[in-house]
């Protein structure tokens, strides 16, 4: 078994649905297996991660957003409780060999250091071995990386390798020793090799590969993409095209120098993500060389949010130099074009990529109100039971859905204390009941999900969606205002529909007061304001200050 997931990237990236980033080893999985066009992530990592490993809601395991000593409540203090297993604890209860690879996020700093304690790393989770990097960070250099091996620092790869293809070479040796110990034992094997966060780096042979592509830029992209989606189905036939973002610059107002870095940005970031497809292609191939890839379940999850727009206007090639100007600054990126991708550079494209990327859906990773922070590709791999190849599912489905489907398929139990703890319920829901080609247009059942991120926060049932900025700027047109959708009639949120039906806003506004006390949502944080103040703050901002019970 096999948990693949991709960072930072928009629905709209990746050839499988319908991008223009080559990604034939991931499409290859898509057409052999299922295509779930309507899943959902938490709109930033560790949250999704630990959604993802322990099947349950994020707050309802402390992650309502990074683990960090300025967050002291329930729903937001970064640690994981054991009363709560992740799959890695599950599987190994199951009898399986359980490695972890690349990005973990979910140790919380104060436990991170080389001196332990270590049973929050990966390996005091259930998980056998791990490589990858420190467990409480989101991302490192990929030509110099500081990598873990267990719970002690890796010495650096003498040959200079890049970090996708160091995982991949663990990915593989995990799985060849495992096999030569012990061939009939099961392994269960989770990749995230942390590409594409910031920052894309990548080599020039995978930059070069897109020499030219973007030249046309992020508004051609976007309708490019768009009329692909649709021929591919992977979005409705009655899809609307939406409006620009209101912070983004119209490709045709920049001037050369500008759309020649600008250019290069998403070559370099296309290239990135061509990298880590390949290395992902040859941990498949090893799986089929050694006889093992029709009984195998893949997951693949392309995104752990949406794409990420805190590139800015311009991008961020380095870190900006005191007293510089921005306009200093983009024509001193401009002169050092070509170093751009290197070990010389910290790129994040600008966020008219990360906007084209996320077509069809609006607004960064970040924003949980809209679709384009939290609306990701799921593709689901299995010969031996999935028969419907190439088969588009359009069920609503959440990031802890995917324990309770791999614990269904592979017909594994989840005990009722693990490592001496009562275990609580898991709160996703199997998406198995899809895969047959009968149940293809199954009435969904995950029916109910709330997302919140730093403050705002949105509520999705049957079909309607509530979503609420709280105040925070760039997350919706107005900050103050409540937006419905209806988005088994409106995909991508063009039409707001709260004025016409203020009964069914009423409906989930107190349908999210309920959610939020149940999964330790509340207080809510607004992430600005604990930064400045210390300041808990509820969705009734204006008027009231929720207590922390």
């Amino acid at each position: 078994m096999v948990w693949i997931l991709i960072d930072d990237i928009g629905y709209g990236a990746t050839t499988g649905f319908g991008g223009l980033i080559e990604t034939p080893h991931i499409d290859s999985l898509a057409n052999q297996g299922l295509r779930y066009t309507n899943f959902h992530t938490c709109a930033f990592s560790a949250p999704t991660r630990a959604a993802l490993l322990t099947g349950r809601n994020q707050h309802s395991v402390h992650f309502g957003f990074f683990a960090s000593t300025s967050y002291n409540t329930p729903g937001y203090d970064g640690y994981l409780p054991f009363e709560k297993a992740t799959v890695a604890e599950i599987l190994r209860e199951n009898g399986y060999s359980t490695f972890a690879l690349g990005k973990y996020h979910l140790t919380h700093p104060s436990d991170a250091s080389g001196s332990g304690p270590f049973n929050r790393w990966p390996t005091g989770r259930g998980f056998d071995h791990y490589f990858g990097y420190k467990p409480s960070v989101a991302s490192d250099d990929q030509f110099h990386p500081s990598l873990y091996r267990d719970t002690q620092i890796e010495p650096a790869d003498p040959k200079g390798r890049p970090v996708n293809e160091l995982l991949a070479n663990e990915a593989i040796k995990f799985i060849s020793d495992q096999k030569e110990s012990d061939p009939e034992k099961p392994f269960f094997l989770y990749y995230a090799s942390g590409a594409g966060h910031a920052p894309h780096q990548v080599s020039q042979e995978w930059r070069d590969k897109y020499k030219g592509k973007f030249d046309k830029g992020w508004d051609w992209y976007r309708k490019e993409v768009f009329e692909r989606q649709k021929k591919l189905g992977v979005i409705p036939a009655n899809t609307k095209f939406a409006p620009a973002n209101t912070d983004l610059k119209q490709w045709d107002s920049l001037s050369d120098g500008e759309k020649k870095l600008f250019a290069r940005y998403m070559e370099n970031y296309a290239g990135f993500i061509s990298e880590t497809d390949h290395e992902i292609g040859r941990i498949v191939d090893y799986l089929k060389q050694i006889g093992q890839l029709d009984n195998t379940l893949i997951a693949v999850m392309v995104g752990d949010n949406g794409a990420e727009g805190a590139g800015g206007p311009n991008g961020r090639f380095n870190n900006r130099v005191d007293g510089e100007t921005p306009e200093q600054t983009l024509q001193r990126d401009i002169a050092n074009i070509d170093k751009l991708g290197t070990d010389q550079s910290k790129p994040l494209y600008p966020s008219g990529w990360a906007a084209a990327t996320n077509t069809p859906f609006r607004y960064y990773k970040g924003n949980p109100c809209y679709e384009g922070g939290t609306h990701d590709p799921l593709i689901l791999f299995y010969p031996n039971k999935i028969t419907d190849k190439g088969g588009i599912r359009n069920q609503y489905s959440y990031i802890n859905d995917i324990l309770p489907t791999t614990i269904e398929l592979v017909g594994a139990q989840v005990p009722n204390v693990i490592n001496g703890y009562k275990q609580e319920p898991i709160e996703g829901v199997s998406l198995a009941y899809s895969i047959d080609k009968e149940n293809k247009n199954a009435p969904e059942q995950h029916t109910i999900q709330y997302h919140e991120m730093t403050g705002s926060y949105a509520i999705y049932k049957d079909g309607w969606k509530l979503s609420f900025a709280n105040g925070i700027a760039k997350r919706s047109e107005d900050i103050n205002k409540k937006y419905l959708y209806n988005t088994k009639e409106d995909y991508n949120e063009v039409n707001d529909l709260s004025a016409k039906y203020p009964e069914k806003v009423k409906e989930l506004t107190d349908l999210f007061d309920k959610e939020a006390l149940k999964y330790n949502v509340y207080p809510l944080k607004n992430k600005w304001e604990v930064k400045n103040k210390g300041k808990i703050i509820s969705r009734r901002q204006k008027t009231q200050t929720t207590n922390s019970k």
